[in-house]
């Protein structure tokens, strides 16, 4: 491949898949170069991870903004841009029933934090944001600003689970919880949902009755260092295209959701 694609990391802890990503463009497994790492945390080990590789780094600190609004409230300033309403009509992590103090406050100081990170992003122009282990959830007002194509996402996340089973923070926890026989990783697109945008690869794992959590961690792990450099692989060769596709419940109700083709 001629041109290599720049590659945009957010991390929260130690950073293993993005090593994994870093190592896979080094070695040429991906025709690309991270071009940044931020996180929400300024002790996250990832970003030394990147640091040691010569790779720019920076933070937004979430929870110091949000114990700031918190503590001096007068402090809440939401972007220019930020139109509470708009987010909270496309979001899908709260019901839309429930405009609660609790949701806003929610919406608008991930905002604020969301806002400070997009300012940091701004001198490293990216074609492809990949979530490494990033434990934030990402607002409407976010993604909108990364994915301006509908056609074209270009946020990538890894999830500890075979989705759409077991959305949220502990999908191996509630895989091995729950008693499955098949435990595995996914890669997805970004959406304005938990864990619920278009799938692009996945890779399972057997669970054996030997098997403990902490093995079952291990073997997701070694797969998600897999299959994260070949979907962003397939990302630069251009081959994966987001369709929408319908189909009809059997209470007569049409369903429209997004997928992702690999060609």
């Amino acid at each position: 491949m001629d041109k290599k694609i720049r590659i945009g990391a957010l991390i929260s802890g130690g950073g293993t898949n993005l090593e994994a990503i870093i190592e896979s463009c080094k070695s040429g497994k991906i025709d690309g170069e991270v071009v940044f790492i931020g996180s929400d945390n300024p002790n996250a080990r990832g970003l030394e991870r990147g640091r040691d590789h010569g790779i720019p780094t920076f933070t937004a600190d979430y929870k110091g903004i949000i114990q700031d609004i918190r503590e001096s409230p007068e402090k809440i300033m939401p972007p220019d841009d930020f139109d509470i309403n708009e987010v909270i009509s496309k979001q899908s992590l709260f019901s839309r029933v429930l405009d609660t103090e609790k949701m806003k406050f929610f919406i608008v100081t991930r905002v604020i934090a969301e806002a400070e990170l997009l300012e940091k992003m701004k001198p490293y122009p990216f074609d492809l944001l990949v979530l490494a282990g990033f434990m934030r959830t990402l607002t409407p007002y976010f993604i909108d600003r990364v994915n301006t194509d509908y056609d074209n996402p270009r946020i990538m996340n890894v999830h500890p689970s075979l989705l759409p089973a077991f959305p949220g923070t502990d999908g191996y926890g509630d895989t091995f919880r729950y008693g499955c026989k098949i435990g595995g990783c996914t890669i997805h697109f970004v959406d304005y949902g938990e864990d619920t945008g278009p799938i692009i690869g996945q890779k399972i794992f057997e669970i054996h009755k030997h098997d403990t959590l902490d093995t079952i961690k291990k073997k997701g792990l070694k797969l998600e260092w897999k299959l994260y450099p070949e979907c962003i692989q397939a990302f630069a060769e251009r081959r994966l295209k987001t369709v929408s596709m319908s189909h009809t419940l059997k209470n007569g109700r049409k369903v429209t959701r997004r997928v992702v083709k690999i060609t």
